[in-house]
């Protein structure tokens, strides 16, 4: 697994990883605003892809290096790679890169009682990164509950 910044040829793997997860987020694939905002982060190099040999991605981040308060805009891991340390090592790299404390890290995942929260592990995932469950906020797209995770660092 090689983990670096997305480039432009990696935007139809962004495609294909959001194509496995609209049933939780909604429609990603068509929409032209998701479109936009892949393409704005590869251009401003906030985009980290984690790739293998293949064609396709393993996942994806879409990060806002904005201090004090950073956010992960959007991250996937494919599903034949979910549990093989592809998210961990995305995250490191955007913390590696693009965080400087003292400040925060902020992600909005799925709210405890949305389907997706046990499905896709992401609540999980992230509490084990050493982010906590904070406040409840607006729900998805497809109108299920959302929850911000956030990660002090120093």
């Amino acid at each position: 697994m090689i983990v670096r910044l997305a480039e432009e040829q990696d935007f139809n793997g962004f495609l294909g990883l959001a194509a496995q997860v609209e049933c939780w987020f909604g429609p990603m694939v068509e929409d032209v605003g998701f479109h936009e905002a892949v393409r704005k982060h590869i251009r401003r190099c906030t985009a980290i892809v984690a790739a293998s040999e293949g064609p396709d991605l393993l996942g994806g981040l879409l990060f806002a290096a904005k201090a004090p308060t950073h956010h992960v805009h959007w991250l996937v891991v494919s599903e034949r790679s979910r549990g093989k340390g592809v998210g961990r090592a995305l995250m490191a790299e955007a913390l590696r890169r693009f965080v400087r404390g003292p400040g925060s890290v902020e992600v909005v995942s799925f709210g405890a009682d949305h389907p997706g929260a046990h499905a896709s592990g992401a609540r999980v995932f992230y509490e084990r990164l050493g982010f906590a469950p904070a406040e409840a906020v607006e729900p998805g797209p497809e109108g299920g509950s959302r929850q911000v995770f956030r990660l002090a660092v120093t």
